[in-house]
């Protein structure tokens, strides 16, 4: 990193410094101005994404810009109230003082984003820094250098980069020099598990929080009791949306044993309705964003047998939407959060055993399981620890924004959505306030013989 890197960094330092982001006056504005623009290269964005990944403009607008659009409609409308002091109560002992916690923003906070879906998960946690009042720095994936270019362009239209900084090039080498050179107030980070410890590592040199959204592998179980038909076609559509690259998608499916023929005819019957027969000129199919991971996930297919799917081309990047069974647990494909379009299908005849296959991979970002019993919903949901997840869906509680999305242990920390997302980039300053017109003796020495008194006051 050369000096005029670290000038620039040190720049949005003394932006920052001139408290200029901290009136909601001008917040709100660059909240509004995100928006517009937004709405301004909607079909920059479109064609960008579908560049990239071969995303329709249905999907992206699901997945992406209608996404962010929800996100920073919500911080708009709340953001007042958001930025309130929160009065809270005070105690015995310091009756009768006021208390209150006041949300300030943390600093100069830097966001790195992913490619799978590369402008949803770079804008969606800029939304909650720019609410929380932030200067912040902007690290898109090289790997989809389409959707980068139109979030440069409507960075760089709209704000100054004294504010907001938009910082390009190979992650492997700008991150870490931006974190040896620069002390940042927090750090979020979107990616793989494996980048997620690096970056956590290299945060502790300075203290530097984290908040960092990682992966795993999300379990999807169908018991005996859940309605077959809707529970395949729920599975199926985020299965194999962004053709797997989805962090939580079902990575793999528990099905009760006497429901998995059922299952797999289902499945199979959704896919064909949703991609038809030839995915690979499917408007509504997408493809795998480079061909380091096109190899990398089609080395899986060579693990258990192919159930459906299975057809590959490199020079597409394509992989065939796919359903796997015969899989031992000690393959890779058990091991590895897939990040693809192959599901594999695991049957269980007790709840013991799926609980055992599950605690493999323990914590994952996400759960998903199908019934139609309020008794199996609670044993699941209660004895499975994971970030978020659904009951008879799958995927969709992270559009959300009234939910917090995050994943604890190896599939992260911390969460954002929403207020979430505010206080992610917050810190809640606690303040008491105490009058002088009242000032008791028995909070100063000579203490001896007060016991009994504090023992009252203190409790």
């Amino acid at each position: 990193m050369v000096m005029a890197d670290i000038i620039q960094f040190n720049n949005l330092k003394t932006y920052f410094k001139t408290s200029v982001t901290k009136p909601y006056k001008f917040r709100i504005e660059q909240l509004k101005k995100l928006r517009q623009s937004i709405l301004n290269h909607e079909e920059d964005l479109y064609n960008a994404l579908n560049t990239d990944l071969k995303k329709s403009k249905e999907e992206t607008w699901v997945t992406e810009t209608g996404m962010v659009l929800s996100e920073l409609n919500a911080a708009i409308k709340h953001l007042k109230y958001w930025m309130e002091p929160e009065r809270v109560g005070t105690n015995l002992l310091n009756l009768p003082s006021s208390s209150k916690i006041i949300p300030e923003p943390l600093g100069v906070v830097l966001i790195i984003g992913p490619w799978n879906y590369p402008f949803q998960l770079l804008i969606n946690p800029l939304i909650g820094a720019i609410a929380a009042g932030n200067c912040v720095v902007l690290k898109p994936s090289e790997f989809a250098p389409a959707t980068a270019a139109v979030m440069k362009k409507i960075i760089e239209e709209n704000f100054v980069a004294d504010y907001i900084l938009f910082v390009e090039g190979d992650g492997a080498t700008v991150v870490p020099a931006m974190l040896n050179n620069f002390t940042f107030d927090h750090i979020f980070y979107t990616g793989s598990t494996v980048v997620g410890k690096l970056i956590y590592k290299m945060a502790a040199e300075n203290l530097t929080p984290v908040t960092l959204e990682l992966g795993g592998k999300s379990p999807c179980v169908v018991e005996e009791d859940a309605n077959i038909k809707i529970a395949a076609k729920r599975i199926a559509i985020t299965k194999y949306s962004n053709c797997g690259q989805m962090c939580v998608a079902p990575d793999y499916v528990l099905v009760h044993e006497s429901k998995k023929d059922e299952l797999v005819a289902a499945l199979k019957k959704s896919i064909v309705s949703f991609f038809s027969e030839d995915a690979a000129n499917n408007y509504n199919y997408g493809k795998i964003i480079n061909t380091k991971q096109f190899d990398r996930i089609v080395g899986y297919l060579q693990q258990g047998t192919i159930l459906h799917g299975g057809k590959t081309n490199r020079d597409l990047l394509f992989i065939e939407p796919t359903m796997v069974d015969n899989i031992s647990l000690e393959d890779s494909i058990m091991k590895d959060e897939i990040f693809g379009p192959i599901l594999p299908i695991l049957s269980y005849k007790t709840k013991e055993e799926a609980l055992a296959i599950i605690e493999k991979n323990k914590n994952p970002l996400a759960f998903y399981v199908f019934t139609s019993s309020n008794k199996n919903e609670n044993f699941w949901v209660d004895n499975i620890a994971f970030g978020g997840g659904c009951v008879n869906n799958a995927s969709w509680h992270l559009t959300n924004h009234n939910l917090p999305f995050g994943g604890r242990g190896f599939s992260g920390m911390g969460s954002y959505h929403g207020k979430s997302s505010f206080d992610t980039f917050t810190h809640k300053k606690a303040v008491m306030k105490t009058p002088t017109w009242f000032d008791p003796s028995i909070k100063y020495p000579p203490f001896k013989g007060k016991l009994k008194l504090f023992k009252w006051v203190i409790r």
